[in-house]
């Protein structure tokens, strides 16, 4: 009386399920490879450029101090940031913290 008759869908063939995922799995490609392969491929090139790093280097760090490296350790590198005088003012930052490789004699150029 007050139920209706319930019919029971036809699940459809495996294929169409399956051409329902293309979609999502399309997705997940474009996001790889517009997204997160860019990315590791920044950040491998940074490890790199700190690898590489050398006494002598111009370098930017993150927080926009460019200077001259002096030291480079394990983790930490020490920049020289100014001359007053004969003194030179140094600042160590972390390896991580130096974005940017300059050229040569960009400081002097500034």
């Amino acid at each position: 009386m007050f139920i209706s008759n319930a019919y029971a869908q036809s699940g459809g063939s495996t294929e169409q399920q399956l051409l329902g995922f293309l979609p999502i799995v399309l997705m997940f490609v474009v996001l790889y490879f517009l997204m997160i392969r860019p990315q590791m491929k920044r950040a491998k090139e940074h490890r790199q450029m700190l690898e590489a790093l050398s006494k002598g280097d111009e370098v930017v760090t993150a927080g926009g101090i460019v200077g001259k490296v002096t030291k480079v350790g394990d983790g930490y590198v020490t920049l020289e940031v100014a001359q007053r005088g004969d003194e030179a003012i140094e600042m160590q930052m972390q390896k991580q913290a130096i974005q940017t490789l300059l050229p040569k004699g960009t400081i002097k150029a500034i």
